[in-house]
């Protein structure tokens, strides 16, 4: 409710008094609204697929195309065409509100089977009430990733070997980064060894090892359908890069290397010495006594995230949006400990959501 007053106003406003927005449909409706950005690329997957030539400028330079989105979302949305007459962006719209619902309720059942039902409720809600709350309702794929995401990490969690693979796949091909549960399942399996020893049944060692295989098979197999279909080797990695451009200019890749490369194009050697107090930030709230206390299984999912995004992502205005996946982190105590925090860090969600989404909508993406 909150988050539809917000945009609703937003949307109310602008059109009345004509103001630009960065990006909007040519529709004019709300659920157009709620589809700006790179929810068009995903209304082009729905209606006309992938294409089977990468589309590149003058130059040769490939630009920005729909072979760096993955198909489970659109394939969501195109189902339910039927129930809402026909518009992807109602039904996109209505794919991710219902899994945003889902979402929240699953990261609840998460948290409390790590800690408690009182810091489940209160992670929940700052997870809601977050500044990117907003996004669990517009047509974006994030919602659908983090429902599978949070399901596949819960399963692992009440050790349901065999059900983490299939939400772990599915999620693989909703939006990058399901590697993550791949190498949570493998740092549990070496916790329970060393635990367990002989004890560990060895169905339960089959199951992890097959379940860890399959989800890292799925999160790499998107870069190989993209270049079987377009018929060139680098599709998906030169496809991706488009959207440096703007930020970086033309960029080769290399692993771990792209926040360094964005910290010191905008801030010369500030940025670099910036990126390496930030990470080591980072290592230091994850090796905090609070955050240990959510499990091996928590930490090491967020943990592997979090490193997947230094590695390949170029930090930009969708960083914040990007992080979403790391919120079973809320129930530590650093966000959670105390009635007094929870409700200093729901204040200031809910206050800083209506800035996000004006600058969003007036200024950049998310």
């Amino acid at each position: 409710m909150v988050s539809t007053v917000l945009l609703l106003t937003v949307w109310l406003l602008a059109t009345a008094n004509g103001w630009r927005f960065a990006s909007y449909r040519r529709e004019g409706t709300f659920t157009a609204f709620l589809g700006s950005w790179d929810a068009s690329f995903y209304r082009t997957i729905a209606e006309h697929g992938y294409p089977t030539t990468l589309p590149t400028d003058a130059a040769g330079h490939v630009l920005p195309n729909p072979w760096a989105f993955l198909p489970v979302f659109p394939a969501l949305a195109r189902a339910v065409l039927p129930v809402v007459g026909g518009s992807f962006w109602a039904a996109g719209v209505l794919v991710a509100t219902l899994a945003g619902a889902g979402t929240c309720v699953v990261l609840w059942r998460l948290v409390r089977a790590v800690s408690d039902e009182r810091r489940a409720t209160r992670a929940t809600a700052l997870f809601a009430f977050a500044p990117t709350g907003f996004l669990l309702q517009v047509a974006y794929a994030e919602s659908t990733f983090l429902l599978l995401l949070f399901g596949g990490l819960l399963a692992l969690v009440r050790r349901r070997y065999w059900l983490v693979l299939p939400l772990g796949v599915v999620a693989a091909f909703t939006k990058p980064g399901a590697l993550a549960l791949a190498v949570a399942l493998a740092v549990h399996l070496v916790v329970r060894i060393v635990q367990e020893r002989r004890a560990m049944p060895v169905r339960d060692a089959v199951a992890i090892v097959v379940a860890g295989l399959g989800i890292a098979a799925a999160g790499l197999a998107w870069p190989v359908v993209a270049s079987t279909v377009t018929g060139q080797p680098d599709a998906y990695l030169e496809t991706e890069l488009s959207w440096w451009t703007g930020f970086v200019g033309r960029q080769h890749f290399a692993p771990l290397t792209p926040w360094f490369t964005m910290a010191s194009t905008w801030l010369g050697p500030f940025g670099v010495v910036l990126v390496v107090v930030v990470l080591a930030g980072a290592v230091w709230f994850w090796t905090r006594r609070g955050v240990r206390a959510l499990g091996v299984d928590v930490v090491a999912f967020t943990a592997s995230y979090a490193l997947y995004l230094v590695a390949v992502f170029l930090p930009q205005q969708s960083l914040p949006r990007l992080l979403m996946p790391t919120a079973p982190l809320l129930g530590s105590d650093a966000f959670t400990g105390t009635r007094r925090r929870t409700m200093s860090w729901l204040v200031v969600g809910v206050c800083l959501q209506p800035v996000a989404i004006v600058l969003l909508w007036f200024l950049g993406y998310p």
